[in-house]
């Protein structure tokens, strides 16, 4: 008997085969902005209030890229871009990183955002942006990458 995706009670139900396979889209490409530098420090913190955590992903199969590099900047608590705001780090077993930072304002129209990029062998590197909503004290955001 061939087994279907069905529709239940609004939930997508996806047989064995469809979750061996793994559905990882790739992340949503946004725009780098004028403000950014590359080699950004490496650290943990550039700022206190905003936990972001996730995993660097491989698109389709959602393999796991260990070893990617991670960089974020953002406007500081003023709205200004800073270096003390910049940082990078290597995503660790199971491609996964997190940091902790200020909350973005918004600035100039913009909603609060914080600025992604991420590289890994084998793959294209991802320019992207983070939105989290207002009084978020945590947010997870997985990067998934396509292959070059």
């Amino acid at each position: 008997m061939k087994r279907r995706a069905l529709l239940a009670s609004g939930l997508l139900l996806l047989a064995p085969s469809a979750w061996a396979q793994g559905t990882c889209p790739p992340t949503r490409a946004d725009m780098e902005g004028p403000f950014y530098k590359p080699d950004a420090p490496r650290r943990e913190a550039t700022g206190k209030g905003l936990a972001v955590a996730g995993a660097v992903k491989t698109a389709g199969s959602c393999a796991p890229l260990p070893g990617s590099r991670v960089e974020w900047w953002q406007a500081n608590p003023r709205g200004e871009y800073d270096d003390a705001h910049r940082g990078s780090l290597i995503a660790g077993d199971g491609g996964r990183y997190q940091f902790e930072t200020d909350f973005p304002p918004p600035y100039s129209g913009r909603p609060s955002h914080i600025h992604f990029k991420a590289f890994a062998p084998g793959h294209r590197a991802l320019t992207t942006q983070l939105y989290p909503r207002a009084g978020q004290t945590a947010v997870t955001f997985d990067l998934v990458l396509s292959k070059e």
